[in-house]
């Protein structure tokens, strides 16, 4: 079966920053003059925070489904149920993803995109056949490989007819979950093998805005892991096992070994790990939070909040495939932040823990 090539030289080197907050976005492409500025105009027709905060403090899922009425996300009055909702939300995402594959020029730019939908595949496949448990099959279309052929090459485990990079996610996979048939494991496999490919794609590019995307969302990823490390660790006992804290993936900002010392400090220290990067701010806040409420929501908050805060940079950028790419992430963030809203108020769930987790 065929493997992964070796990371670039660039990847494994030690992280330098030469950025105060976020790194830098590229130069201008004139080819895409037209298409960043039908891309400006979309972005003003996006849910504001006031909006989804309105949507988050409405008395009722009624009422809040009853706040998108003049937005793309209207549901029809005569059937304001939860299944037309999830349609509707699916179509927007659709359309979205069709709209993106139009403005971009770069052939490459659209498969490396596409291929996150592969690997979403892949996982969801992965876990339905190792663990033979009914866990759903919302396969998605819109990857560079069919979504039926994911279930069909792991049945008939003849791998042939998928891309090099997703047999090498297989591999991984198959044998990271054998090792103690914990369900996770598959995630860190396929997560490491995402972030070198995205890397790897990168680079290959030349494209300085891609690089520091994905090295900032590996960062924003490990950060995650550590916290959800420490968490257990202080629910269970010391002592994390040395496998547990091999999982940070490379090639971001943050070096694994900054992360493994994580778990030996508490909460309040998190924050000091991480004082000569951008994310001490984010860390502290989640660390904080984790400690007194026991829960991830201001970690996932912080790191969408910092994520979007990166891609809002390429304002700078007069015309430029950068910000096709970040409409298209920032309004799939959009389209699931409406989904968490309104999940949460059709569960009555507190108010505060909406609000906490999208601002």
């Amino acid at each position: 079966m065929n493997t992964q090539t070796e990371q670039p030289t660039e990847i494994a080197e030690q992280s330098i920053l030469n950025f105060h907050t976020y790194p830098f976005v590229g130069a201008d492409d004139w080819r895409y003059a037209f298409q960043t500025a039908q891309v400006r105009v979309l972005e003003t027709r996006m849910l504001s925070r006031a909006a989804l905060s309105d949507m988050a403090n409405a008395e009722s899922y009624e009422a809040a489904v009853a706040l998108l009425s003049a937005t793309e996300y209207a549901i029809p009055h005569a059937g304001r149920n939860f299944a037309e909702l999830e349609n509707i939300l699916r179509l927007r995402r659709t359309e979205l993803r069709e709209l993106f594959a139009e403005l971009i020029l770069d052939e490459p730019i659209l498969e490396l995109f596409a291929a996150r939908n592969d690997f979403a595949n892949l996982r969801l496949a992965l876990r339905r056949t190792l663990t033979e448990k009914p866990l759903g099959t919302d396969y998605s279309d819109d990857g560079n490989v069919p979504a039926d052929l994911f279930q069909k090459t792991l049945e008939e485990e003849n791998y042939d007819a998928l891309p090099d990079y997703m047999q090498h996610a297989i591999d991984e996979a198959v044998l990271a979950y054998y090792q103690d048939k914990n369900i996770r494991r598959i995630d860190y496999a396929i997560d490491r093998v995402q972030a070198e490919f995205n890397l790897q794609k990168a680079h290959q590019l030349k494209n300085v805005f891609l690089i520091a995307l994905f090295r900032i969302q590996i960062d924003l990823t490990n950060i995650r892991t550590m916290l959800r490390l420490k968490f257990t660790e202080s629910e269970q006992g010391p002592g994390l096992a040395a496998a547990e804290r091999n999982v940070f993936l490379k090639g971001g900002y943050i070096t694994p070994e900054q992360l493994q010392k994580a778990p030996d400090l508490g909460y309040e220290s998190h924050g000091q790990l991480f004082f000569h990067l951008p994310y001490q701010r984010l860390v502290e806040t989640a660390a904080g939070y984790l400690a007194s409420d026991k829960s991830f929501l201001k970690a996932e908050q912080q790191c969408d909040q910092f994520l979007t805060g990166f891609l809002n940079s390429t304002i700078q950028i007069t015309a430029g495939p950068q910000p096709i790419i970040a409409y298209l992430l920032n309004k799939e963030n959009e389209i699931r932040t409406v989904r968490l809203v309104l999940t949460a108020k059709k569960s009555s769930l507190d108010t505060k823990l909406v609000l906490d987790r999208i601002s």
